[in-house]
């Protein structure tokens, strides 16, 4: 079976499914089985998502783009700084 990505939203609403499935009495292994992801992507998603709600997702998604966005423009930056500074020293 091919990998299979899911958004976070999605994945939380998985994690929910499994604590609602335990809640009624099956075990985490089942609960995942019917859920259609291994034992292991269940505790890395838990360990990742667990207590986060679909608007908290939501906004640390976005913050995550926005961090990217400034490392790559303080990147840039940098870059250019070092330029002119070489041409400033006559290191061309």
């Amino acid at each position: 079976m091919g990998k299979q990505n899911y958004t976070t939203e999605q994945i939380i609403v998985k994690l929910r499914e499994v604590e609602v499935l335990c809640g009624q009495g099956k075990t985490i292994g089942e609960a995942v089985r019917q859920i259609g992801v291994s034992e292991q992507t269940y505790y890395r998603w838990r360990k990742k998502y667990g207590g986060m709600n679909i608007s908290e997702a939501r906004r640390h998604r976005e913050l995550e783009k926005e961090n990217a966005r400034l490392k790559k423009l303080v990147a840039d930056l940098s870059l250019d700084n070092a330029i002119l500074k070489d041409i400033a020293q006559g290191n061309f």
